[in-house]
This record gives structure tokens, sequence and C-alpha cells, in this order.
């Protein structure tokens, strides 16, 4: 599946690797000869360390982790961990609850908050500190999944660049209500703050132009699991273009009105009673720059996500593997 021309394949959630892959090696690893600051990387499955690729010692460097070895269903509360360490930039899976709220008073603010997220020890294994860490990019306060950090201003330039220019692939898991027909399209409605509540963006005809594709993963009884791949990265984009559709994201209060929608089940009302949208950054693709490698980062579902689509029978399969979409 592939947008925009971008044919890379399906990354399994919870790997990390570069795009163009050479063969002659086991699943476990594989080496690639993209980047001209690495010798090579390689891909993770699982949450393991990775200290060599093929037999052959990592090059210096470039060294890509998982942490140590551990499900993602144990990740409970406010837990954040180490997706990707590399010298000139650092991935993080960033849990719902979080704020990456920044502002001028308290500039170091939003960086120091995810690393206490992270459990003891681990940031200064990785020689990881507040301030010197730039926040790339950021989630919603409710969303989990993958954030960038670059840890060096050039660096941070860069990468910045690329989220700007829209060079950057980015696919979200979503549990949405009802089912959106038909099951794969694009959303193009503009969007601009509504006047009405500080707190909202809407869609309004002279609003900054936005654009959403998706693709609906799996049809479940009262909801449905949604990829999404923003083109632009407008406040709130998915949120509300979602609502608008009239399928809004399963617990976003802000923008989704009643919360059971009918569902009679006492036990599925409670696993769709949550205090945070199920919204998932699952996948992002960093193209190179002049100064960090182009890779693809892939972060688990979180536990409660996991347990809200074990409750409606949703199977692993329809979001294993999860890849661009090619708009079909």
């Amino acid at each position: 599946m592939a947008l925009g021309g971008d044919s890379s394949p399906a990354v399994p959630l919870g790997t990390v690797r570069p795009p163009g892959l050479l063969g002659g090696c086991s699943d476990e690893t594989s080496v690639s000869t993209t980047h001209k600051i690495s010798r090579g990387i390689g891909v993770v499955k699982g949450w393991q360390h990775l200290d060599h690729f093929c037999g052959q010692p990592a090059a210096d460097t470039l060294r890509a982790t998982l942490g140590r070895a551990a499900s993602w269903h144990a990740w409970l509360g406010m837990v954040a961990r180490i997706l990707f360490a590399h010298e000139r930039l650092v991935v993080v899976a960033k849990p719902a609850g979080v704020s990456l709220a920044t502002n001028r008073r308290d500039p170091l603010g939003a960086v120091t908050r995810l690393l206490a997220a992270i459990p003891a020890g681990e940031p200064a294994a990785f020689g990881l500190a507040a301030e010197s860490l730039h926040l790339v990019h950021r989630l919603d306060v409710g969303t989990s999944g993958v954030v960038v950090l670059a840890r060096d201003e050039e660096s941070h330039r860069h990468l910045a660049a690329a989220f700007a220019r829209r060079h950057v692939g980015k696919i979200y898991l979503a549990l949405v209500w009802g089912c959106p027909r038909p099951r794969e399209g694009l959303w193009t409605a503009p969007l601009a703050p509504d006047r009405a509540d500080r707190r909202r963006m809407a869609v309004h005809p002279q609003g900054r132009p936005a654009t959403t594709r998706y693709r609906v993963l799996h049809r479940a009884r009262y909801a449905s699991l949604l990829a999404l791949e923003p083109a632009t990265g407008r406040t709130h984009q998915l949120r509300v273009h979602l609502a608008h559709a009239g399928h809004p994201i399963v617990g976003d209060d802000l923008y989704g009105g009643p919360r059971q929608r009918g569902v009679k089940e006492a036990a599925l009302r409670r696993a769709l009673t949550l205090p945070r949208p199920l919204l998932h950054a699952a996948r992002l693709h960093l193209p190179r720059t002049p100064a960090t490698p182009e890779i693809i980062v892939a972060a688990p579902l979180p536990e409660d996500f996991a347990a809200t689509l074990a409750a409606l029978g949703v199977p692993a399969e329809a979001w294993e593997g999860l890849g661009p979409m090619d708009g079909r």
C-alpha cells in the first residue's frame, strides 16, 4: 500500500526499519545501505536490543533499540518507552495523558514531562536530558504513539522542515463510531478555529486546507477501526474530519457527542467508555535529511486501545503490518 508514491512495505507495530532493505539476512535483522552516516541499521521485531546486524558489529553512529524485552500490554498508566535511539534523534512512544503543550515561561516543560514518563534509568542510559532535546512535533494530550525529538539544533531544524514540507509519512489508528462509506476515501474539508469554543476547531469554507486519507480496517458492532493518513497537520485535524463525517472517535468528548451511541450490553458499554480518544500515532516515516537517517518507526497499540478492540472482537490481524495507503 502506498500513498503519493510511497511504496514502502508494511511494518509490524513495534518495529523500526529503514526503507530499501537488502536480502541475505535472517528474518530478525536486515542491512540497509541507504545512509551515508552509518554502515547499517536493522529491523527490530518485538521489544529487544539490537546490538549487531547479521553477525557484524553495529555502526557506532547508529543504534536502534526497543528497550528491554517486554509486552506492550504490560505497560500500564502513563508510561513512555524509547523506540529508537540515534546520536541525532530519539523516537519515543508517548502514552495518552502526557501533555506536549509548550509555552515561553516553561520551554522545557513538554520534553521534561515526556522523559518523566519513561521508566527510571532509561533516559540516563541513553544520555537523554530535557535541556539537550528538542521536540520536533506534537500529539494531543489524549493521543498516544510516535513522537520525535532531535538531539541538537541542526537536526531539529532539518526534521522540523521535513514536517513543514509534508515529507513525513504519518499513519494513525482510530476507533470510530459507525462505519464510514465508502470504506476508503479522502476528506478535504478546510479547518479553522471554532468561534463558539476556543478549545475546538471546525470545518469552515475559509479555513486552512486539510487533507486526510482513510481506510476501514475492520468493521465491528457499533464501531470501526480506521487507518488515517493525514497529508496536512492541522490542529485536531483527524478528530474534526471524523466528527464532520459523522464518525467521531470513541472517547472523544470534545467532538464526539453522546458517549455510548445506543450500546446496550453493559460490558461493552464499559469497554467503550474511555477517558481519552482512541487515537494512536502508529507509524512514522522520516525522510533522510543532511543530519538524520531515513527510518520507519511503528509503535504498538497501548493497553487501553488493544483491550477495547478485543472487547469488540477485532482481531490483531486487522492492524498488524500496517503500511501506507494507496488510495485505490
